[in-house]
Parts: C-alpha cells; sequence; structure tokens
C-alpha cells in the first residue's frame, strides 16, 4: 500500500513516462485483447475502413494505459490538481434537484477516466452522493482503490450492498452515480436489445428504481479535451410521473444517449471488455 501511495506522489507528467512503456507493451508486445477490441470495433463501426478502426484501437491502448497513470495518481491527487484534470460543466443540475427533495439517479458509460470523475463529482457536490461498483476481486486493490474513491467524502457502495441502501433514497436524498452498460450475468434480470449494431444485455435496475420511486435520471456525458483533461456534462433522461411510459423506456433513452457519447469520441470507450457476450 505504501508503495503505491510514494509512486502516486510523482508528477503526471512523470507518471504518463510509466503510461508509454505499457502502451508500447499493450501495444506491440501483449497485444492486450486485441482480437476482442477489433471484433467490438468491426461490428460497432461497419462503415469504417480498417485503417479506421485500426486508429480508434490504437488510440484506445493510449486512453487506456494513460488511465492506468491517472488512477494511479489519484490515490493522492490534490483537490486543486484534480480540478484541472477533470472539470464538470453542470454539477447544480443534479445538486437542486436533491435540494428540491428528490433522490437522483445519475448513469454513465465506462469512458476514461471515470475514476477522477467520481474524485470530481465529490469534490463539486454540495449534496450527498453515492456511487455503486464492482468489488474487485484482489483484496489489496480493493481496499486501494476503495481508500482512493471515497477520499473527498462521497461514500461508495458495493453492488449487492446497494439492494439495502436503495431503500433509502426516498428518504436520505442524495446522488446516486451508477455505470449502467456493464454485461449482466445469466443469473440477472435482464433486458436484450440492439447497442452498436448487436444484441446485447442489459440491467434494468436503474429503470425500475427510478420508476417506482419516482426518481428523475440524468446522463454524464464524458469527454477528453487533451491528455489528462477530461469534461463531463450532465442533462436530463428521464423524468416522472412515468405511469403513462412504456417498458424499458429509461433503459432505452440511456441506450441511445450512451451510442452517440461513443460515436463523439469513439477510443475513449472501453473496448477491450467482452460486452456483447450472450
Amino acid at each position: 500500500m505504501l508503495f503505491f501511495k510514494l509512486f502516486s506522489r510523482l508528477p503526471l507528467g512523470i507518471l504518463y513516462l510509466f503510461s508509454d512503456v505499457l502502451y508500447l507493451l499493450a501495444r506491440y508486445v501483449i497485444r492486450y485483447r486485441k482480437r476482442v477490441i477489433d471484433d467490438n470495433l468491426f461490428h460497432a463501426f461497419p462503415e469504417k475502413t480498417e485503417k479506421e478502426r485500426k486508429a480508434i484501437r490504437n488510440r484506445f491502448y493510449r486512453n487506456f494505459t494513460d488511465s492506468i497513470a491517472e488512477t494511479i495518481k489519484s490515490i493522492t491527487i490534490s483537490k486543486a490538481e484534480l480540478s484541472k484534470r477533470f472539470t464538470i460543466t453542470n454539477q447544480d443540475l443534479l445538486d437542486q434537484e436533491v435540494k428540491n427533495g428528490k433522490s437522483v439517479l445519475l448513469l454513465a458509460g465506462h469512458f476514461f477516466n471515470w475514476e477522477l470523475g467520481l474524485q470530481q463529482a465529490a469534490v463539486l457536490s454540495k449534496v450527498p452522493s453515492e456511487g455503486v461498483y464492482l468489488k474487485i476481486n484482489n483484496p489489496f486493490f480493493d481496499k486501494l482503490m476503495y481508500q482512493a474513491r471515497t477520499r473527498f467524502g462521497n461514500t461508495i457502495t458495493e453492488k449487492r450492498e446497494f439492494k439495502n441502501t436503495v431503500k433509502t433514497l426516498g428518504e436520505h436524498h442524495r446522488v446516486v452515480q451508477l455505470a449502467a452498460d456493464q454485461r449482466p450475468n445469466n443469473r440477472t434480470i435482464r433486458y436484450q436489445r440492439p447497442f452498436l449494431n448487436r444484441p446485447a444485455y442489459f440491467f434494468e435496475g436503474a429503470e425500475n428504481i427510478a420508476k417506482s420511486m419516482d426518481l428523475p435520471v440524468y446522463f454524464g456525458e464524458i469527454t477528453k479535451k487533451g491528455r489528462g483533461r477530461y469534461q463531463a456534462t450532465y442533462e436530463l433522461l428521464s423524468k416522472g410521473p412515468y405511469a403513462a411510459q412504456v417498458a424499458h423506456s429509461i433503459t432505452d433513452a440511456f441506450c441511445d444517449r450512451l451510442e452517440k457519447n461513443i460515436h463523439l469520441q469513439p477510443d475513449l470507450y472501453l473496448w477491450s471488455h467482452k460486452r456483447w457476450k450472450l
């Protein structure tokens, strides 16, 4: 633990040298999940040439290894540097919903660098927030990331425990942050729909929570402005009353908005994940 904390105190410019080495290894030596990435890009962008898809893959490798360096930095990053690295244009939009007496669901996809975004939201928010996460199998790294993610006062809840805390959303108003593009396993109630030209499964927990508790749902768009500089903007995805809405309306709206974010900067998305496995 001490080693990573000391390593994290190096300037990000130095940590990017570490990223440069990882990039060369991932792209040329290990060829990290190349078949998975190429297959995902082939189906997602059939209109692009092989050369264009290869360029996306190579930029993905760069963003992926940079995110490792940035996540290491997040262990000890200061608020001042964090504000330079990740900006949120309208955090007050979510805060106002909570101040008006409503919990809010914020849905986003796995875009780089979501770890910095989680921290910056905690810094900027004037209301309570709760992030929902999947436990890392390695106990050491799970503890390390838990400490990093909660450094600035927000709460994070492991996904299996969220079913208990969700019951308090009507009484203890807060912003709940959910990465809603993960692939559910076959033991989970799930919804299948087209996503980037292929059938894919999605969780519908957010939709069920929103409709049962009449909560507003927002989408968080992430873009990259330069190396180590990201921006998030929130926009309303769905709001009650929900009685007249058809089934899957929130999930469908999220998927459509997620695709737009991916097309905006394709190399920011986590293409190494076996997202479309049925």
